[in-house]
This record gives structure tokens, sequence and C-alpha cells, in this order.
């Protein structure tokens, strides 16, 4: 019994032992780590941050139209139903739930809506806009107007 109580103590004791090795090699490649000397004539000075913003990238440009007043109340795609008091568009492809900043070429005004349906379906345009949305940026009487479409979220 004595041998094998002897054993289990010198076997725990070769591994304390290797473990206390390992440790003291680690502390002692790290003190051989190299520190750069910081001298006067080495600091640089921080570049100053800028402070102007970030250009705005245009993801797509084309004529924006509005949603007639007969859809109103009408599901979309999304499966929201369709408000024209809401700020709200249809894209080809955008996902649902993207916010976009629509901008008027012309005037430069702008407006922010959600996607929520697809479209539009008619060649050379790239946005449908709800009703108020399409007032907020644009004369409704026009029909349509030529804008840059920027991806927020």
């Amino acid at each position: 019994m004595s041998k094998i109580l002897t054993f289990r103590f010198r076997r725990r004791a070769a591994n304390s032992c290797i473990a206390l090795i390992t440790i003291a090699i680690l502390f002692s490649l790290t003190g051989c780590s190299s520190v750069q000397q910081i001298n006067e004539n080495t600091i640089e000075e921080a570049p100053a941050p800028v402070t102007a913003e970030a250009p705005v990238e245009i993801m797509e440009s084309g004529l924006a139209s509005f949603y007639d007043d007969k859809y109103h109340n009408r599901k979309t795609a999304s499966g929201e139903r369709y408000r024209h008091d809401l700020y709200t568009a249809a894209h080809r492809t955008l996902a649902f739930g993207s916010r976009v900043k629509v901008r008027n070429k012309k005037t430069g005004a702008s407006v922010v809506v959600t996607i929520n349906d697809r479209g539009p379906f008619i060649r050379g345009r790239v946005i449908d806009l709800s009703k108020a949305a399409f007032a907020a940026i644009g004369d409704i009487s026009s029909g349509l107007i030529k804008v840059d479409i920027e991806l927020i979220e």
C-alpha cells in the first residue's frame, strides 16, 4: 500500500515540477522581449482628427414617382398596408425595412423613407414614394422628379 502512495506522490510532484518549469520558461521569455525606448526626437504628434463629413455615396439615380390614391389601405409586398400619409416607398431590390434618403436633384430637398413594397415596374423609374414623401421633396402635379437615392440602413 505504501508503494502505491509513494508512486502517486512522486507522480504529482513530477507534474508540479513540469508545470513550474513551464511557467518559469514563459516568464523568462517575456522578460527577453524588447521595449522601444522613447526618445524626445522620436515622438510624433498624432494627426489632426478629420472633421469633414464622409462623402455621400449615391446608390442610385433616376426618376421617382408616387402611389396613386387608389392604393391607399391596400396591402404592400411586405404585408403592411399602404398609407399615403406615411414616409414609405417601393424599390425593386432593397430589403423591406431598409431606410433610404431620397434627394430631389433639382431643389436639393430630401426625405428619409422606409422600403415596404416592390416596384416600380416602369422602365426609367427607380423608386415609388408615398404621396406624403413625394410632396415633401417635389410638386405632386409634376408626377415625376429626378432623384438620388442614398442607403442609410
